[in-house]
């Protein structure tokens, strides 16, 4: 299983609510950065995140690379989602593409990698971190690469 984590591109700071936060045109440009690192890899699927700057990253990657199937919304990549019951809903298998937030994708790649929580991965702004592991079970997978958008 090969597993990508995109942490969505630099975002307005404010907004009515922070689900609503959209990108910044330097957050889109940092997203179209990071898609670049992923052109001829293979993908399955993109699961994101509902929140607005998250879907808009997905959307830019998602038209970048090419990629036909529809992005795929779930509610446990938000920004304070609990990263064992997020990790117990991945995929088992395939090419798979995170969009998400910070803290939560530091936690959920620290857990993936080391199966603990202890050592979060910093990622900034449309950081895109590889791992790769037969299952995406706490501390199976091994980290291949993080990548920061210049």
């Amino acid at each position: 299983m090969k597993l990508w984590i995109l942490r969505h591109g630099e975002a307005q700071a404010h907004a009515r609510r922070d689900a609503e936060r959209e990108l910044t045109a330097h957050g889109r440009e940092q997203v179209l950065h990071s898609a670049a690192q992923m052109l001829g890899e293979p993908l399955d699927s993109i699961l994101v995140s509902p929140y607005v700057r998250a879907q808009q990253t997905a959307e830019l990657v998602r038209k970048a690379l090419g990629f036909t199937s529809e992005l795929i919304v779930v509610p446990w990549l938000t920004p304070d989602s609990e990263p064992k019951y997020a990790m117990s809903k991945l995929p088992d298998s395939g090419h798979v593409l995170l969009v998400t937030h910070q803290p939560f994708v530091g936690d959920l790649i620290s857990l993936l990698q080391f199966g603990h929580l202890r050592e979060p991965q910093p990622m900034h702004t449309a950081s895109l971190a590889e791992l790769e592991g037969e299952w995406p079970l706490a501390g199976s997978m091994k980290l291949l690469s993080v990548r920061h958008p210049r």
